[in-house]
């Protein structure tokens, strides 16, 4: 069907002129091709994932050069551009970089390139705020200590840190290719005395579905460990 034999596109209340307006602006908008494959296999990850997003926008807001390690497609990641003043976004996969680019918004501008997590500290840097969700879990336990070496050589000193990752308790009800990349999920007092060998301080969140708490970690589904105080390397 051609634009020409396409009906026009007409509303019957005034107020919704707005969304006509915008699709004439800026056209309709996509999924990143992470999330398009999650909308189609399981839409409420969405939900979770929007969460978690929103969380980490709330803790970081005000920063003003922040960074994320290990971002995918960066769909949820204009969440957190909301709130801070500058936000890179990094991945060691370029497919999702290019993705990223074709997607790109000037109303919400993100910085973006390629960055292996375990090469080294992140170009641009230091950093006020940096996160990295659902990455920890899938590195070797004997790499993990060098992540995150290379996450407290990218942060100013008095930076915010928020790592999440999957819970070990929740892998029972995984899926089997979940559970495949999921080689180094981990309990609650095992994430945060991972990340109390590099950071001071470490605030322990737990998770469930799209509800943030303090609860019983045993109970958790999701962790997410916000840090301050980075411990240099030697």
């Amino acid at each position: 069907m051609s634009d020409t034999d396409r009906p026009e596109r007409v509303t019957r209340d005034p107020v919704n002129s707005v969304i006509l307006d915008t699709l004439e602006s800026i056209g309709f908008q996509r999924l990143g091709i992470m999330h398009n494959q999650a909308w189609d296999e399981d839409p409420r990850h969405l939900l979770f994932t929007f969460s978690r997003y929103k969380f980490v926008a709330k803790m970081l807001t005000g920063k003003r050069n922040v960074v994320e390690v290990g971002c995918g497609d960066a769909f949820g990641s204009r969440l957190v551009k909301q709130e801070v003043e500058t936000l890179t976004v990094t991945d060691f996969d370029p497919l999702f970089i290019r993705d990223i680019e074709e997607r790109a918004s000037e109303r919400w501008p993100m910085r973006s390139f390629v960055h292996d997590a375990l090469s080294g500290p992140v170009a641009g840097g230091p950093y006020d705020g940096l996160y990295s969700l659902d990455v920890m879990e899938h590195l070797p336990q004997s790499q993990e200590d060098h992540y995150l070496e290379n996450i407290t050589a990218s942060v100013t000193d008095d930076a915010a840190v928020i790592i999440g990752m999957p819970s070990l308790e929740s892998q029972q009800y995984a899926s089997p290719a979940s559970q495949a990349g999921h080689i180094n999920c981990k309990t609650g007092p095992d994430f945060r005395g991972t990340l109390s060998r590099h950071f001071r301080n470490v605030f322990l969140f737990s998770m469930n579905d799209e509800m943030v708490h303090t609860g019983y970690h045993k109970m958790a589904h999701y962790l997410l460990g916000v840090c301050t105080q980075p411990i240099r390397s030697r």
